[in-house]
């Protein structure tokens, strides 16, 4: 079981009060997609994806930035148990999309990224601490299920 502090807990909670949940998914995930393009294949059926332009402005990559937020959200809702939370979501990815559970790292570096740039200032190295424990469990929770 995972630790928070009262700083944790208020910073995590602060930062999802200030995004765009729609434009920070979608950010996210685009930037995922053009830094590491080998991510893509898990979206083949996303159509256009041929480069940096046709990423960004894909509606069903914005739609899926939707989703994990939304996932981000249930995460948020359940501190306590995150890897409870996200048990059917590790079996998904592990067993019937076979996601390689590193790209979860990448994926969260570029959250880290998308989300410094919407906070600014406010996105001090203490709230980033914070910001990448959140993600590390998220991460372990989405991973549990790969062998």
């Amino acid at each position: 079981m995972v630790k928070w502090s009262d700083f944790e807990r208020a910073a995590i909670q602060d930062i999802f009060s200030k995004i765009d949940y729609d434009v920070v998914g979608s950010a996210a995930l685009s930037r995922c997609l053009i830094v590491y393009p080998w991510t893509q294949r898990y979206f083949g059926s996303f159509g256009n994806l041929y480069n940096a332009a046709a990423i960004t402005s894909n509606p069903k990559v914005a739609a899926h930035g939707k989703v994990i937020m939304a996932g981000l959200e249930k995460a948020l809702k359940n501190m306590d148990d995150i890897k409870t939370t996200y048990k059917d979501l590790s079996v998904l990815h592990s067993e019937k999309l076979q996601v390689d559970p590193d790209n979860f790292n990448l994926l969260g570096d570029c959250l880290t990224i998308v989300v410094a740039g919407q906070l600014g200032a406010a996105f001090t190295p203490e709230v980033q601490g914070a910001f990448q424990k959140f993600l590390a469990v998220v991460v372990a929770s989405l991973r549990k299920q790969y062998h």
